[in-house]
């Protein structure tokens, strides 16, 4: 598997998974401010890093002004992270509706990426110049059994 290359601070890169939809990859150097007491990546650091992750995949179909974060389904920190270590976020469209877009993301480390970090869906709204809902023009067909398994989870929290 291609990972691409995982380097220190906010380096981003694309990895086509098809010529649809297009995982992204971005990588972070966990520093000692992003640690809580435990001395641990603090969870609103790893979550501003997942909605961070989940809007350039949005942004990168879409126009980034126009994009909005609706709902942050579930952030669960799996596994802890220590100061030096290197994170890297995934984040793939999942899920298209008529104004709203759907974006998976999990987090490895880069020391293990076998270790899986946290997971989670995020939901985005495309909207006007007045914040008000709008469609976006965006279809998600689904590639492979993967990407199946995750629209239909990303269906049923949207139920919710």
């Amino acid at each position: 598997m291609n990972r691409g290359n995982c380097f220190c601070g906010k380096v981003i890169t694309t990895i086509p998974d098809s010529e649809k939809m297009k995982t992204h990859t971005t990588c972070h150097l966990v520093k000692g401010e992003d640690l809580n007491h435990h001395g641990t990546l603090f969870a609103g650091r790893c979550a501003e890093w997942t909605v961070e992750s989940g809007f350039i995949a949005v942004a990168y179909e879409l126009d980034p002004h126009n994009i909005v974060c609706l709902q942050l389904h579930g952030l669960e920190i799996l596994h802890p992270v220590r100061a030096g270590h290197i994170i890297e976020l995934k984040s793939r469209i999942v899920r298209t509706g008529r104004t709203t877009i759907t974006v998976y993301i999990e987090v490895h480390d880069c020391r293990d990426d076998k270790v899986l970090v946290s997971d989670a869906f995020i939901t985005f709204c495309y909207v006007d110049e007045n914040t008000k809902a709008q469609p976006h023009g965006l279809t998600f067909v689904a590639e492979n059994e993967r990407e199946r398994e995750l629209n239909e989870k990303a269906n049923e929290l949207l139920k919710k």
